[in-house]
């Protein structure tokens, strides 16, 4: 079996579980450490002649993170297309087993229980008094977590309401006079796909909470679920000391 992957997450789920399964992954695929496959551009602009040279037996594709016009070009030159939907943790949860099983692996891998465990005993952090955050996702232009978002799911589960989870959109971008009106109790910042840090994005919400998180731990499904419930809920706990 030859895969090439065009989704960070899925790249890492594969390598971890199948290895030498990987012939091909993007510029993005940053885990697991050290991965040696050919590089075939990013998510958003891949090199299809590249990926058509590596003769892969299977394409792994995402429905939000890869582009229509590049899948089907993938497709019109006979490649066999994955494309995977995410929107909330079961769901994802669901589509790494079929990946898994559609890349060759022949059982469960042990990661993959160890992350519905993990996530199965995660109770609000404020079950009391739930919080209401915003989660930027970008700036110039400002940008956050809108309805239908595994990162928002995962927040959910941990007792945390997004702000924004009842907008029309998925992504929506927002001027920052509103996000600071919205007077939310926390302002969480992940480090991907913009890398938020201590110096940028917290002196935007003056008043206001602050968790940097691990942009992967909020928005990657993969081996990296079974540490997130612990990890985030770290994060999201030391904002409010």
């Amino acid at each position: 079996m030859r895969v090439v992957s065009l989704v960070p997450s899925l790249t890492e789920a594969v390598a971890v579980t199948l290895p030498g399964v990987l012939v091909g992954a993007t510029d993005w695929c940053a885990h697991p450490a050290g991965l040696d496959v050919v590089r075939i551009g990013g998510t958003k602009n891949p090199d299809v002649p590249a990926i058509t040279a590596l003769r892969p037996d299977l394409l792994l594709a995402n429905e939000e993170e890869n582009r229509a016009p590049d899948l089907d070009a993938l497709r019109a030159a006979g490649l066999d297309v994955l494309v995977t939907e995410v929107r909330t943790l079961d769901q994802g949860l669901r589509e790494l087993e079929r990946v898994l099983t559609a890349c060759g692996a022949p059982r469960r891998p042990r990661w993959l229980a160890e992350a519905e465990d993990a996530w199965a005993a995660v109770a609000p952090l404020h079950p009391e008094a739930p919080l209401t955050a915003v989660v930027p996702i970008w700036r110039r232009p400002w940008m956050v977590l809108g309805r239908d978002t595994f990162a928002g799911d995962l927040l959910a589960r941990l007792g945390i309401r997004n702000a924004y989870a009842g907008h029309p959109e998925r992504y929506p971008r927002l001027p920052l006079d509103e996000l600071r009106a919205a007077a939310t109790d926390l302002v969480v910042l992940p480090d991907e796909p913009y890398r938020f840090t201590r110096d940028d994005g917290p002196e935007a919400f003056p008043g206001t909470a602050a968790a940097l998180v691990d942009g992967r731990m909020l928005t990657w499904y993969g081996p990296s679920l079974a540490e997130a419930p612990e990890r985030l809920a770290r994060a999201l706990r030391a904002a409010r000391r």
